[in-house]
């Protein structure tokens, strides 16, 4: 059990009569309080975040002050603790206060004394606790785009998507082509909300043959069917208190849809052969390759399960929808598998720059993360568009447009790319594109990009 959030002010005390002063002093002030009658099990009770403060009695039985200080500050050495003294306790006060005790009253006190320090105490908690977040909001951004890598604009909406998604108690529904990374989608709408602690559990339904599917997801009691013989936990309940991620749903029987439903409308799981309803605290991400309103259309999907799925849909663009960013990820992915392997970088080629630019992905992310690694293994850089036909080499399918449409989209994504490598100054960034920084702050104009992409904002170096 956890102390709600709403309530300002933990008051301990076990002296029944100056415990109630008090709270009465607070109450008309207010102040939402809880008062006890001791210090033990507190800390417990406190999330790290409870946004309140705690005022104690310094000489209590059982758990004085200063060990409930000491307990508290080992779980939040930021939470404002009063701490309340005789007058022959004074030097143990001060001792409180060297320990990091925030205030300390002693008695007889003013009532308006309480409620000053009080009041400056929750104060001083609202701004730790929003420099808390700030930081938090900060660190996820930047994990984010570790993670998605790209700084194209719908690499840009899609992690603002994900940061405002993942703070909320939304099931999600990822629509993404084959190799686009809805499962790392999928993981870091996990990592970035409140459920972070608790298990991410991924499974892939069309991986599942029909007759074990049930069994997989819903578990089953012992002698449910034939070689059932002890008790089996499903996907569900073992991903209770976290996420399960559950890729190519339209892979699933109708049957297996119509438990699903009622899983996500109701939140509870009931084992095959089993006659127990077990709650569950649960979010449900789900994704697929296919247009799953289509088909609902044809009968293949059913209709009243994707209107529930689709509450908070997520699109992943494909990679031939965001070029600019593929020297950036090939770079990324590069660096990763260099490291990996113990080997030194290599850096890419003009003509092999302009090779990734022109390639079409059709295996998006997946097929340039092969690639990738192949480059750093110091493999030749083996492009492939017609993998049906099971073609090999360098054969790459021009971009759609007319050759100006193409040398302008060339252009700009050399020029996202050199951004990406986060030059220190514009000097160097013109250097690198060998052209003057006059030029170049105008075919940054032109194309709609910015200095500050690259890890700066000293554009004033352009005029």
């Amino acid at each position: 059990m956890t102390i709600d959030n709403r309530i300002q002010v933990v008051l301990i005390d076990d002296d029944p009569h100056l415990r109630q002063a008090l709270s009465q002093t607070l109450d008309l002030a207010g102040l939402k309080i809880l008062p006890l009658a001791e210090a033990k099990g507190l800390a417990a009770q406190l999330e790290r975040d409870w946004p309140g403060v705690v005022v104690s009695d310094i000489r209590m039985p059982g758990m004085d002050g200063l060990e409930l200080l000491t307990e508290l500050h080992a779980q939040d050495p930021e939470l404002p603790v009063l701490l309340i003294t005789g007058h022959g306790d004074v030097p143990l006060a001060v001792q409180a206060m060297r320990a990091g005790a925030y205030d300390f009253l002693e008695k007889p006190f003013a009532s308006d004394a309480l409620l000053d320090s009080v009041r400056r105490a929750l104060a001083l908690r609202r701004l730790v606790l929003d420099n808390r977040s700030l930081r938090l909001a900060l660190s996820d951004r930047n994990e984010l785009s570790t993670r998605l890598v790209g700084q194209s604009a719908p690499m840009l909406r899609l992690r603002e998507q994900i940061g405002a998604l993942a703070a909320t108690k939304a099931d999600v529904l990822i629509l993404g082509e084959t190799g686009a990374g809805k499962e790392v989608v999928a993981r870091a709408l996990h990592d970035l909300s409140s459920r972070r602690n608790g298990p991410f559990v991924a499974i892939n339904a069309g991986a599942l043959a029909e007759s074990v599917v049930e069994s997989e997801l819903f578990g089953h009691e012992p002698g449910a069917f034939t070689g059932a013989q002890k008790r089996r936990i499903g996907k569900f309940e073992f991903a209770n208190g976290g996420t399960l991620f559950l890729d190519e749903i339209e892979s699933m029987s109708l049957d297996v849809q119509v438990k699903l439903l009622r899983l996500l409308q109701e939140r509870v799981v009931e084992r095959l052969g089993g006659n127990q309803l077990i709650p569950l605290d649960i979010r449900i991400i789900a994704a697929t390759k296919e247009d799953l309103r289509q088909s609902a259309d044809q009968g293949r999907f059913r209709a009243d399960l994707y209107y529930r799925l689709n509450v908070a849909p997520l699109r992943i663009p494909p990679l031939r929808e965001r070029g600019e960013d593929a020297l950036m990820l090939f770079q990324h992915f590069a660096d990763e598998a260099s490291a990996r392997h113990g080997l030194p970088p290599h850096e890419l080629q003009p003509g092999q720059r302009a090779l990734l630019l022109r390639h079409t992905w059709p295996g998006n992310v997946r097929e340039l993360q092969n690639a990738a690694e192949r480059f750093a293994l110091g493999l030749e850089l083996a492009l492939d568009n017609n993998a049906a036909d099971g073609a090999v080499g360098m054969t790459v399918e021009v971009v759609s447009g007319g050759l100006s449409e193409q040398v302008e989209n060339f252009e700009k994504s050399l020029i996202a790319a050199e951004l990406a490598r986060s030059h220190s100054s514009v000097r160097s960034l013109a250097e690198a594109l060998g052209i003057p920084r006059k030029t170049l702050h105008d075919k940054l104009r032109k194309h709609g990009l910015n200095f500050a992409d690259g890890g700066s904002s000293h554009t004033d170096e352009l005029d």
